[in-house]
C-alpha cells in the first residue's frame, strides 16, 4: 500500500481552520494522508488549534523554514492574498503540489504573470480552490442540465449574500474579484464557454459603514452575454443582514432548475426542476444535507462544508495518483478575466438614466 500523502496547512485563519480539519478527518477515515505541519506567521494560534484538536505536528512561522524542513509533499495554503504568488512559488519549487485558496494573486496583471510562468514551469503543480466544482447540489444540476431535463438553457442566475461586510483591516481588490469569482467559475464550468461581453453595476449602500475595510462597493451585479444565445446574471452583496444566502437558478426552454434557498441555518439543500407552468410535479428533485460542526465557524461553512471536504479529498487523490488536477490556475485567470471585463464598464447610480 502506498504511504499515505504527507500534506500541511499554510495559515490558520477562518478558511486554513476549515482545511486543517477536513484533512485530519480524511486521515482518520481514511489513511490517504498525514498532516505533517501547520504554518503561520502567529505560531501560538497554531499551536492553540493542534492542541484543541489533538494533533501532534510541527508547528512553523514562515512558509521558508517550513519549505526547507521537508516534512510534507504537498500543501494547502490559506494565507493572505499578498503572499499567495510567493509562497507558492517558494513550496512549488521545494518540489510541493500546492492547493491555493483564491484569489491566485489579487491582481489581473498578477495573475497572468503567475499563470504564464506555471504555465513554463510547473503546470501540474496548483490546484485552485473552487469548492462550488465539488458541490453535491450543483454538480446534481449540472447533470439535469446536460441531460436536457429543461431544454437549451438561455439565462442562468446566480448569487452570493454575506450577512455582513468585509472584515475590519481586510485588503480587498473589489467586491466583484473578491466574491463573484466563485460565481463566475460556476457559469465558465456549467456551461463549458467563455462570454463574449460583460457589464456591471455597483452601489454603496449600507455595510460599508460598519467596516474599515476599503472596498469598492457592498452591492453589485455582473452581466454576461455568450454567444450561443444565452446571458448570466451574477449578484453578490455583503448586506444580506439575514444571513448567508446562495441561490442558482438555470431557466431554460422547458423548465427551470432550482438550487437552493435562502434558509438562516441551512439544515437541507433542495435542488428541483420544475418543467413550464402547470406541470403538476417537479420534474427532478433531490434534497442534500449540509453539515453541523457543531462549532462557530465563518457562515459560508454551513452551506459548503461538504464540498470543501470533497475537493480536498480529490486534491489528495490526485496528488497521490500523479494525475492533473480538475481546478487549476488557468481556471482563476479566466474568471478574473470576465470580471475585469465587466468593471471596464460599470455603472454608478448617478450615471444611470433619469426617470421621468
Amino acid at each position: 500500500m502506498k504511504n499515505p500523502l504527507r500534506i500541511a496547512v499554510a495559515g490558520l485563519g477562518r478558511m486554513g481552520v476549515i482545511h486543517a480539519l477536513h484533512v485530519v478527518e480524511h486521515q482518520r477515515e481514511t489513511g490517504c494522508c498525514q498532516l505533517t505541519a501547520l504554518v503561520d506567521s502567529d505560531t501560538s494560534r497554531a499551536t492553540k488549534w493542534a492542541a484543541e484538536n489533538q494533533v501532534d505536528v510541527p508547528v512553523f512561522g514562515s512558509i521558508e523554514e517550513f519549505g526547507a524542513a521537508g516534512v510534507a509533499d504537498a500543501t494547502v495554503i490559506v494565507t493572505p492574498t499578498n503572499g499567495h504568488r510567493d509562497h507558492a512559488t517558494t513550496l512549488i519549487k521545494a518540489g510541493h503540489r500546492v492547493l491555493l485558496e483564491k484569489p491566485l494573486t489579487g491582481t489581473l496583471e498578477g495573475d497572468a504573470e503567475f499563470c504564464g510562468e506555471l504555465d513554463r514551469h510547473h503546470p501540474n503543480a496548483l490546484m485552485l480552490a473552487f469548492q462550488r466544482r465539488f458541490d453535491g447540489p450543483l454538480a446534481y444540476a449540472k447533470d439535469l442540465m446536460m441531460s436536457g431535463t429543461i431544454g437549451r438553457v438561455f439565462k442562468i442566475y446566480t448569487s452570493l449574500e454575506d450577512s455582513n461586510p468585509a472584515p475590519n483591516g481586510y485588503a480587498s481588490g473589489g467586491i466583484l474579484p473578491d466574491m463573484s469569482v466563485h460565481n463566475v467559475d460556476e457559469i465558465l464550468w456549467l456551461t463549458g464557454n467563455m462570454p463574449t461581453r460583460a457589464m456591471s453595476i455597483g452601489s454603496r449602500l449600507y455595510s460599508h459603514k460598519l467596516t474599515t475595510s476599503e472596498e469598492d462597493f457592498d452591492d453589485a451585479m455582473l452581466l454576461l452575454w455568450f454567444a450561443d444565445g444565452m446571458m448570466a446574471q451574477v449578484q453578490v452583496s455583503r448586506n444580506h443582514v439575514s444571513g448567508y444566502r446562495v441561490e442558482t437558478i438555470l431557466f431554460g426552454e422547458n423548465g427551470q432548475i432550482q438550487i437552493g434557498h435562502f434558509d438562516q441555518k441551512p439544515f437541507q439543500i433542495t435542488v428541483a426542476a420544475y418543467g413550464p407552468r402547470g406541470t403538476a410535479q417537479p420534474l427532478a428533485k433531490r434534497n442534500f444535507d449540509t453539515r453541523d460542526y457543531g462549532k462557530p465557524l465563518p457562515e459560508f461553512i454551513d452551506r459548503f462544508g461538504p464540498a470543501y471536504k470533497a475537493e480536498l479529498a480529490m486534491f489528495i487523490e490526485c496528488c497521490n495518483s500523479g494525475s492533473a488536477f480538475p481546478a487549476t490556475h488557468n481556471d482563476g485567470l479566466r474568471a478574473q478575466k470576465v470580471i475585469s471585463a465587466g468593471m471596464k464598464s460599470i455603472i454608478l447610480p448617478e450615471q444611470a438614466a433619469i426617470v421621468g
